[in-house]
């Protein structure tokens, strides 16, 4: 395990470059993945100002007349224009790369065929995964880069171990919950310039630059689904797939009807389409969804009560810097709005799935198709890795 006095930043030594290169700014070459929003314009200004060959290149992921009209979300059209401007306003070569293909087949179905099977996709840690750290890491290294560089919030340290990759310094704006799939090889070629920043020193930085983009709302929206009306988009990719069926209650009762399970999620409350109804047996308190059951097409629900769990079951699992000691204590992170759990790892239960959360207390409303992310427990910063879950046995079923 790291300790919290063996890490220092990536770019510590006198004789490197900022970026970790022996060799002139000048001399070296920086793809950044741009956005267009603030942060990734940002981290294409700080480089460009440090003397360094900057290329900005641009992904277009999806139907570019829908994009146009995606206000708010990731990646739409205005943010490719935005893209453009600031790069010429820096003076440095912008490309919009067309990565739709890739997109559709590696993010927008699997997102699909998840809500199909009654989970919760997270198609931003998918998009990292198969399409920004692996196609567009691609192109760089192509193009001769030294690196790529994003506008993530997490930082890329050197410990003891090797590299790592920790949370950014701005607790309400880390995002290494969504880096839990980067391998050692992808964090030995990417950079992240913000990640010791808070987001207002940012915003700062855009405004001292000129940049037309310091004011800019954060994207909010899954980029392909602008609306928040997922199920809209599931049933688009998937016409005739979604099928109505039962909701009913852990004792059996039914209690309505559902237009479909990829309407609902674990731990939801409002809108579940039975009027209301609260629960007799908890002191008339509320119901929640409590399972989802694709096969028969029923959504359960009951008592909050019911949504806790102790024991989750991941897929799919990435170490960055090598796996843990079985049983090795962790802090286990189960939605990026959760707090980091105590919790032991097991990885030698092969029969029942590649690695096995224990955690501490019960949890509640962890659901199939989420993410957890995995920090070490004696530095709570230091990101070990984490998978996707695949199943979060309720305590009430054992």
């Amino acid at each position: 395990m790291h300790t919290a006095n063996s890490k220092m930043e990536a770019t510590g030594d006198p004789l490197l470059n900022s970026l970790g290169f022996a060799k002139a700014p000048a001399d070296t070459r920086v793809v950044v993945a741009m956005s267009g929003g603030v942060d990734s314009s940002v981290t294409a200004a700080l480089l460009h100002d440090q003397g360094y060959e900057v290329i900005g290149i641009t992904l277009q992921l999806y139907d570019h007349g829908v994009a146009v009209q995606a206000k708010g979300a990731c990646c739409a059209g205005i943010d490719i224009h935005d893209a453009r401007t600031v790069s010429a306003s820096l003076g440095i070569p912008h490309y919009v790369l067309d990565y739709e293909s890739s997109f559709h087949d590696q993010v927008m179905q699997d997102f699909a065929d998840s809500y199909l099977r009654g989970e919760t996709p997270i198609p931003c840690v998918r998009c990292n995964q198969t399409v920004k750290f692996t196609d567009l890491l691609a192109t760089a290294r192509e193009l001769g880069a030294d690196c790529l560089a994003t506008g993530h919030y997490v930082q890329r340290l050197e410990t003891d171990h090797g590299l790592a990759l920790a949370r950014g310094a701005d607790p309400a704006k880390d995002q290494s919950y969504f880096m839990f799939a980067t391998t050692a090889e992808q964090l030995s070629y990417l950079r992240f310039p913000l990640g010791g920043m808070s987001k207002d020193e940012t915003r700062d930085l855009a405004r001292r630059h000129g940049l037309a983009v310091s004011e800019k709302p954060d994207s909010q929206d899954i980029c392909f689904v602008p609306n928040g009306r997922y199920g809209d988009v599931v049933r688009r990719l998937r016409p005739g797939a979604v099928d109505a069926g039962d909701i009913r209650h852990l004792d059996g009762t039914i209690l309505g009807r559902h237009n479909g399970v990829i309407d609902y999620t674990i731990g939801q409350r409002r809108g579940l389409g039975i009027g209301g109804r609260k629960d007799a047996d908890e002191s008339e308190g509320p119901l929640y969804v409590v399972g989802i059951d694709a096969d028969s097409n029923t959504v359960l629900v009951g008592p909050q009560a019911a949504l806790a769990c102790r024991e989750v079951h991941l897929h799919d699992v990435n170490w960055i810097n090598g796996q843990p000691e079985d049983g090795s204590r962790v802090l286990a992170r189960l939605r990026n709005t959760a707090p980091a759990a105590p919790a032991r790892i097991y990885c030698d239960r092969p029969e029942l799935a590649p690695a096995i959360i224990l955690l501490d207390e019960p949890q509640f409303g962890i659901a199939a198709g989420q993410a957890a992310a995995l920090y070490d427990a004696e530095d709570a910063d230091i990101l070990l890795g984490g998978g996707w879950i695949s199943k979060a046995p309720l305590l009430a079923d054992k």
